[in-house]
């Protein structure tokens, strides 16, 4: 038995799940196990042994690692062997200037096209197997414990909309607005007139063609347009961005800010919701996870912690309101995601191939892990322009239409 074999013994006694380790010429590990994992040579060995588990998932989306378990299972252990990036603080890999350079040269219009188009182009019908009747791809709001993840995707779409004051007659804009769901839920619910805008032909068609059956036309239109572009002589009272900001950009994040606070009215409110770094220092997941996520899943994608969102926020003219965190909610939504893809593998592989298969079964269940742990989060950031209006009665100094308590958005 060689050193690192033994090292590898010796380390699997320490794990929280039973772990049985097979490679050319040996194994460890008690049988049976939780988690099984067979590795092609002592180079992917050394991976496990040193925590380098983003070339392990590289191993295993290429075929060549093999792993057996149920998802939750394997996460425990590479979380474990991973080691916590909150808590190791920074690790750049990139000094500051060279990361700036780097998301400038990731983020223009082009590369951002490419990269949503990426992911989100893959397959309609393989996200509709393991998301909710109306592919809200976004972490769900279990108002209630009991919720299923379509009541609790329902109940998010309304806890925006409450939030944002929604009221017939408002020009309200959803950017980055995936498959419609927010889109058509404001429309129908609240009488507004939406836009949305993606730069995913999928989603583009996709909600055009419910726009159409549902006789929305005229009340709702969904754009095929870069954030960028957005004209601005055509004002919104209201502004939502789901799950987009992630695509930005360190670099863009003040730009972006400015942008929407021009495309706001004064006094107008704007929900930014989206998912941030767990620590101040780390802007991804340790032992290479972050890394294979921008591979094979977002490539581009860049997380800051939610003050540098609030910073940016606030650099661009808009005023924070309230900050929700909603991490526990998406952990719980993330393992509803993957324990469907689970049920589904079989229809998944026909769809999108093994490879992409892999990928995902890895990302939903790296990701809920993550969310669990705290090394992700999730914030709901409301924030409104001020207009300048200094009311000189009961309502001095409001400036926004922003209620003096938070009693509306109770559930």
């Amino acid at each position: 038995m060689t050193a690192l074999s033994t090292f590898i013994s010796s380390r699997l006694t320490q794990l929280p799940r039973r772990l049985q380790l097979e490679w050319p010429g040996g194994s460890a590990g008690p049988r049976p196990a939780q988690v099984r994992i067979r590795l092609p040579d002592q180079r992917s060995l050394g991976w496990l042994a040193t925590g380098r588990i983003g070339c392990l998932a590289d191993a295993y989306v290429c075929g060549a690692v093999d792993i057996e378990g149920s998802m939750s299972d394997v996460m425990e252990l590479a979380g474990e062997l991973a080691g916590n990036p909150v808590r190791a603080g920074a690790r750049e890999s990139w000094p500051r200037w060279l990361g700036a350079w780097r998301s400038l040269w990731h983020h223009d219009r082009r590369k951002d096209a490419e990269q949503v188009q990426f992911h989100y182009d893959v397959c309609d019908e393989f996200f509709s197997l393991w998301l909710d009747p109306m592919c809200v791809y976004s972490c769900a709001y279990f108002r209630d414990a009991s919720m299923s993840l379509a009541q609790a995707q329902q109940a998010k779409l309304d806890h925006v909309c409450s939030k944002l004051r929604l009221m017939p007659g408002q020009r309200f804009l959803d950017i980055g607005a995936g498959w419609g769901g927010l889109l058509l839920w404001a429309a129908e619910h609240y009488g507004v007139h939406a836009t949305g805008i993606t730069l995913s032909k999928n989603q583009h068609a996709h909600v055009n063609r419910l726009i159409d059956e549902r006789g929305l036309r005229g009340r709702v239109e969904m754009q095929l347009l870069d954030y960028r572009d957005l004209p601005e002589d055509q004002t919104f009272d209201r502004i939502a961005s789901i799950g987009m900001f992630e695509h930005v950009g360190r670099s863009q994040l003040g730009a972006y800010f400015a942008k929407l606070a021009r495309l706001l009215v004064p006094g107008g409110l704007i929900l930014n919701h989206g998912i941030t770094a767990g620590g101040v220092h780390n802007d991804q997941l340790g032992g290479g996870i972050g890394d294979f996520v921008d591979r094979h899943i977002f490539p581009g994608g860049e997380l800051v912690h939610v003050s540098d969102a609030a910073h940016s926020l606030a650099e661009g003219g808009l005023e924070l309101l309230d900050a929700e965190n909603l991490r526990p909610h998406y952990a719980r939504t993330l393992w509803a995601w993957s324990q469907a893809l689970e049920l589904e593998q079989a229809k998944a592989r026909e769809l999108v191939g093994e490879a992409a298969l892999r990928a995902y079964r890895l990302y939903l269940a790296g990701s809920a892990m993550g969310f669990e742990r705290g090394w992700l989060s999730l914030y709901q950031l409301l924030a409104t322009r001020p207009d300048g209006d200094i009311d000189g009665g009961s309502m001095r100094g409001a400036q926004c239409v922003y209620p003096f308590n938070r009693d509306y958005m109770a559930a």
